[in-house]
């Protein structure tokens, strides 16, 4: 994986392949390249190819006063799987005879064996990548058995286990380009002017249309100039196209005058909290509406129990979530990490309700999960930011957050507009079941209506938590503790802390501090308690005088007003008073802060930690 931009049309297509390239570098890579098919007037056409281990930049700067001119090419960002970043492993790879080159997200599962029988039979691969078999592959299924490149293509994926997003040109056909995709994105875009265009997501072709084509599993498209856009399967069954309209726009994948995305995103945090519970709370009338419940509400009255799927930030989303849906629901709940759920055998009943969490709705071992789930006859219900995304038409039915596009690779509006969802459901299933009475509904409905407020105050201390973090920037290592509620967001913010700024931190129950954790505690270890006035304030205090007396250095995230901590603790920072219930919305945005500006100080790539993808594709 990482990332994938087509263009075929009439205009010249490197620029547009280029800008592409640059709005998809906010999911993580390390390595770029292009591939364009350049008229040569009366002479042959050729394919030039040009790619570089590094960044964009580094690949323009390779490709210097070159001149790559042609009306179609392709362009990949790698994000390392099968062989280290280097230029010979970067994307786009040809096959031996120079004819047609290949762009691949994914994993190619049996390369080792397809490899070893394309060495027998004479085929030179260069790289280490599992993607290069595949250009080999379909070289030798159009000179061997004679297939123009569609079939060709179709015929090679026969032969794959595994996950692929790809799109391949040939040289001797300047006007088509293929597109194939299983369990990894791809999106098709198409021009008012007859341009097509192919992306991994839609954020490298909003600019230039509105209309476009989700692939599905196991589908190959061809499109092409004289013939149009053509979509079979891999068992060569017709496919109609369904043209979706874009719901992004330009405005909302650009900076905005912030220094990273991943800070424009933190003060997006009210908006998107907004516009996910709009339309959903009617205070007037009492009630929630949420369609993708209602309409299955058989499901969600007879459950026995509540599977709670996700990877990362979404996995401490589905943690709050245990905590409310346990709460206002009483039906049992149990949180699972995605990429471990169907390697255990796990034990799954008609009657269980499933909930997948995913910000991209791409995520690969969540789709996997949710597979394996379906199989066994539960109901899935997906929670997800990306319209028309795998997770959204993979499940029986779910629900948007609304957060809309996050560049960012650390989750931040994402987690806020998640729990709010996932604080609706809770609140929701648990009124219709009876376990929550219409007063407690109100007054809950009433104060998650009221959040978005909320977040704007905790926003204003941006200044001060700037102060505090100067302070810190220079620790090797954080703990994060909390209690109830606040556990998933002590997880969550030691996670931003340590995949932004590259400092270990590890969050915990404060209560197991005593277990083990307080071990560490030194001069020079920063705690981070959060500590609201909740029903376990008592405990966490005590927890807090425990660090104090082996000199931990402590900064406590308090509910406003609260003076007992501030004489315990080196830094406070304030949060407004709310129910227990949706504190999370709340704590959790002075960590984002925190670690935002710790990991600037310390010179990080905030947008773009090293190591990480924003959408992971590949198990």
């Amino acid at each position: 994986m990482c990332g994938i931009v087509a263009y075929l049309g009439p205009k010249p297509a490197f620029p547009i392949v280029i800008e592409g390239l640059k709005r998809l570098e906010y999911r993580g890579y390390d390595s770029a390249g292009v591939a364009i098919i350049e008229s040569k007037g009366s002479l042959p056409d050729e394919l030039v190819v040009r790619k570089k281990k590094g960044k964009v930049s580094d690949l323009l700067e390779h490709i210097g006063d070159e001149k790559l001119t042609g009306n179609i090419a392709i362009g990949h960002t790698r994000w390392a799987t099968h062989g280290p970043p280097n230029d010979v492993n970067a994307h786009p790879h040809r096959a031996g005879t120079d004819r047609i080159a290949l762009i691949h997200n994914g994993i190619i599962e049996n390369y080792s064996a397809i490899k070893a029988t394309l060495n027998q039979r004479g085929h030179s691969l260069l790289s280490d990548t599992d993607s290069e078999v595949l250009a080999h592959l379909i070289e030798e299924m159009m000179f061997g058995s004679e297939l123009d490149l569609f079939d060709a293509v179709r015929a090679a994926l026969k032969q794959v286990v595994g996950a692929y997003a790809i799109v391949v040109i040939d040289k001797n056909n300047p006007t088509r380009l293929i597109a194939a995709r299983k369990s990894s994105p791809l999106v098709i875009g198409m021009g008012e002017d007859g341009a097509f265009y192919v992306a991994s997501d839609a954020t490298p072709i909003v600019s230039y249309t509105k209309n476009v084509v989700y692939l599905e599993d196991e589908e190959i498209a061809s499109l092409d100039l004289n013939e149009g856009l053509r979509i079979r399967t891999i068992t060569n069954g017709e496919v109609t196209p369904e043209i979706h309209a874009l719901e992004i726009e330009l405005e909302s994948i650009e900076k905005a005058g912030y220094e990273h995305f991943m800070l424009k995103e933190i003060f997006e945090q009210p908006q998107s909290i907004r516009d996910s519970i709009r339309g959903r709370i009617n205070l007037k009338l009492g009630e929630v509406k949420m369609a993708g419940i209602d309409d299955h509400w058989d499901k969600w009255e007879n459950a026995s129990r509540i599977l709670i799927l996700g990877c990362g930030t979404s996995w401490h989303a589905g943690l709050v979530a245990e905590y409310l849906l346990e709460e206002f629901t009483r039906i049992p709940v149990e949180v699972e990490y995605a990429s471990e759920f169907r390697y255990r055998n796990p034990i799954i009943r008609p009657d269980d309700v499933v909930i997948a969490i995913s910000q991209s709705g791409e995520t690969a071992d969540t789709l996997a999960a949710i597979k394996t789930a379906k199989e066994a006859g539960a109901h899935v219900f997906g929670v997800c930011n990306v319209v028309g995304s795998s997770i959204a038409r993979e499940t029986d039915s779910g629900a948007y957050t609304h957060a809309g596009p996050e560049i960012g690779v650390a989750s931040t509006k994402a987690f806020t507009s998640q729990i709010a969802v996932l604080s609706m459901i809770a609140l929701h299933v648990g009124f219709r079941k009876g376990c929550l009475p219409r007063e407690r509904f109100t007054r809950l409905l009433t104060e998650l209506n009221g959040i978005p407020e909320l977040v704007e105050t905790v926003l204003k201390q941006a200044d001060a938590i700037d102060e505090i973090a100067s302070k810190f920037d220079k620790a090797e290592n954080a703990l994060y503790l909390g209690r109830g509620y606040q556990f998933p967001v002590a997880l969550e913010g030691a996670l931003k802390l340590k995949e932004i700024s590259y400092i270990h931190a590890e969050g915990y129950p404060a209560a197991e501090m005593k277990h083990g954790p307080i071990a560490l505690i030194d001069d020079d270890m920063p705690v981070i308690f959060i500590a609201p006035r909740d029903d376990v304030y008592e405990k966490v205090v005590s927890n807090i005088q425990e660090v104090k007396a082996r000199g931990g250095r402590l900064i406590a995230i308090v509910t406003e007003g609260d003076k007992d901590v501030a004489q315990i603790a080196d830094h406070v920072i304030e949060i407004p008073k709310c129910v227990d219930a949706l504190a999370p919305l709340l704590s959790v945005v002075p960590l984002q802060l925190l670690s935002y500006r710790i990991a600037v100080l310390r010179g990080c790539n905030v947008d773009q930690p090293r190591n990480l993808a924003k959408s992971v594709t590949v198990e």
